[in-house]
């Protein structure tokens, strides 16, 4: 009984200090922040005070997960940019993994963002590639709407039922209250250096 008590509280305290590291939680405002991108000009989330939503994406060039999603990725920035919905592509893997601006260049992300030292990605709390946050405009002031997984079945697009990033944006942009707050990235791990 004494183990089992002292497993209960190790497992209660290990919870506890991974929640504190978690980045922002839904509901919270978000600080600005400046990242360099593929054209070589920095861009700052301030940049998009004019947008209604803005969707931030922690992908990168290697992952496999983030190659299977990318197709859908620039779909719906495409298909959202006329709603006021204006998508942030970020590679927290940028040159401390080897991945120049030049390599992410070759991606179809638009802007395409380097997080190198990873301070935006660790800010966040993103831990997977891709990862998708979701911050709702509320006059000049950005404020975490949603975090996690982009839809249901990473492998498959045809195979996808839940369509979580597609609802909560249609959401935001209504002004509606968000069905689903969080729902676990599937993904490649966000290695840290």
């Amino acid at each position: 009984m004494k183990q089992l008590f002292s497993l209960a509280t190790a497992l209660l305290i290990s919870v506890g200090v991974f929640a504190q590291s978690g980045g922002y939680q839904v509901g919270d405002k978000v600080a600005d922040f400046t990242l360099q991108g593929t054209n070589n000009q920095s861009v700052s989330l301030s940049d998009f005070a004019n947008a209604k939503t803005v969707v931030l994406v922690f992908t990168n060039n290697q992952c496999p997960y983030a190659k299977l999603y990318e197709n859908r990725l620039v779909t719906l920035a495409s298909n959202y940019s006329a709603k006021g919905a204006q998508f942030v592509f970020i590679n927290p893997g940028a040159a401390d993994a080897g991945e120049t601006l030049k390599d992410m260049a070759s991606r179809q992300y638009s802007p395409y963002l380097a997080d190198e030292g990873q301070k935006v990605s660790r800010q966040f709390g993103a831990t997977k590639t891709p990862e998708v946050f979701v911050l709702h405009n509320n006059n000049g002031e950005f404020v975490l709407k949603y975090k996690g997984a982009i839809d249901d079945n990473p492998q498959v697009e045809s195979g996808v039922k839940n369509h979580y990033l597609r609802t909560v944006i249609d959401e935001t942009l209504a002004n509606r209250p968000v069905s689903t707050n969080d729902k676990r990235a599937t993904g490649c791990l966000i290695k840290k250096y």
